[in-house]
């Protein structure tokens, strides 16, 4: 065969090998690993589009809950399974773009993952608790000026979105205040709602989006790419000075590396598809989170900004896991 005919008709066998796998997948069940424990929003919201993907394709869609240091062994699960489009995971991206740059990993989150499409965001929220006398973001600023390491701040633990939304504040703003983590949200807001201690950075929710309501809590910033239905009167920290502190929990789809590219492509255009439908993004609305969505480009070049963003914070502050 003529040499110059040779690569156009590997490359034509290829295409036509992709194309084939797109049409014959799914060929069984699509199971879908959710990185936290059953009962919660990313439990809810991974069920909720597992019915949809499974209208769209054809097929069952078993969701699979594994949970576990922090979403990791969730995803530890999803690099290590077979890259033939059949298992998937549902997670924060926080098991790529935070929790390897403070402890060991079984994976690679560059190497072993493909990120698939983004679902979703959770606003962070900072509150002032009724120990705080001040009405906005300059107020805090104000008063961490004039006394240095006297605010106090709580979070739902070391290393959290909450904390690293701390310590870009700080960085930004040149102020001390001092961290109070917590394990876990519920004593923290009791504590918070008791005066314990000045300010609160949270996800919303419907128990805190009531406190909220009544006036316990005053909200000052919220982290999102923009202002917020629930509270459209609250400026984002980008919007009030503070570009780094600007985070936000974003939960996506994610795919073993290695899983054939017109497959990927096929997950994305479906969890694209089932975002659009009214039903599934007012589940997402009424849970206190953002549907999001987009091509799996977008959502990679996301995952490794913040993963720079938090590795840079990390170190300049010093963060270590106790």
């Amino acid at each position: 065969m003529n040499r110059i005919l040779l690569p156009l008709c590997a490359g034509l066998l290829a295409l036509a090998g992709t194309a084939a796998t797109a049409q014959t997948w799914p060929a069984k069940p699509v199971r879908i690993i959710v990185a936290y424990p059953p009962g919660g929003v990313s439990d809810i919201v991974s069920r909720a589009l597992a019915d949809k993907l499974g209208g769209q394709l054809g097929t069952t869609v078993i969701v699979e809950n594994k949970a576990g240091a922090g979403g990791t062994l969730g995803m530890d699960a999803v690099a290590k399974a077979a890259p033939d489009g059949h298992t998937v995971g549902f997670s924060s991206i926080s098991p790529l773009s935070l929790n390897p740059l403070l402890g060991r990993v079984n994976y690679d989150p560059f190497k072993d993952i493909a990120p698939v499409a983004s679902v979703m965001y959770s606003p962070v929220v900072l509150l002032g608790t009724p120990a705080f006398q001040g009405k906005s973001l300059a107020d805090v600023v104000e008063q961490a000026r004039s006394r240095p390491g006297a605010l106090r701040w709580g979070t739902s633990g070391l290393a959290t979105v909450g904390h690293i939304t701390l310590e870009q504040f700080k960085r930004a703003a040149g102020v001390d205040i001092t961290h109070i983590p917590y394990k876990g949200g519920g004593q923290q807001q009791n504590d918070a709602l008791g005066g314990q201690f000045e300010l609160l950075s949270t996800n919303l929710g419907p128990v805190l989006n009531g406190h909220i309501k009544a006036g316990k809590l005053r909200p000052l910033a919220v982290g999102a790419p923009e202002r917020i239905d629930l509270l459209p009167d609250v400026p984002t920290f980008a919007e009030a000075g503070f570009p780094k502190a600007n985070l936000m929990s974003v939960f996506g789809v994610f795919a073993p590396a290695g899983t054939p590219e017109a497959v990927l492509n096929r997950l994305n255009a479906e969890i694209n598809k089932a975002l659009a439908q009214p039903d599934l993004r007012a589940r997402l609305v009424d849970s206190d989170n953002v549907p999001t969505g987009g091509s799996a480009a977008a959502f990679a070049r996301l995952i490794r900004a913040e993963y720079d963003n938090n590795r840079d914070i990390i170190r300049q502050a010093g963060i270590k896991l106790e």
